[in-house]
Formats: C-alpha cells, structure tokens, sequence
C-alpha cells in the first residue's frame, strides 16, 4: 500500500520549516530546502514506525 501526504514548505529568515499537513507532530527545520526535505523524510520515516510498532 502507498501512502501519499502533503509536505508543506516555507522560509522563514534564513531557515526552512517542513512540515506534513495530515500528521501532526512531523516537522523540522534545515538550512537549505534539500536539508530540510532530507529531515522531514527522516522524520515522516519515524513516526511512521513507531506508529506500526504501537498498532502491532
């Protein structure tokens, strides 16, 4: 099954914040938009797992 979600990107100074609109909790921050879609995968990846372990 593939799961599709929404990245949301936005500069803010000189950062970038990502965030996934549908789950609440995955965001992060980088210096660079690569940097900051490269966390938010990770992130995403994270929660994600934890969230199959908890419903096990």
């Amino acid at each position: 099954m593939v799961q599709k979600f929404t990245a949301i990107y936005k500069k803010h100074g000189k950062w970038y914040l990502g965030w996934i609109e549908e789950i609440p909790g995955v965001n992060t921050q980088g210096k660079t938009l690569k940097e900051v879609r490269e966390n938010l995968k990770e992130a995403l990846s994270l929660i994600l797992e934890v969230k199959k372990k908890r419903f096990n």
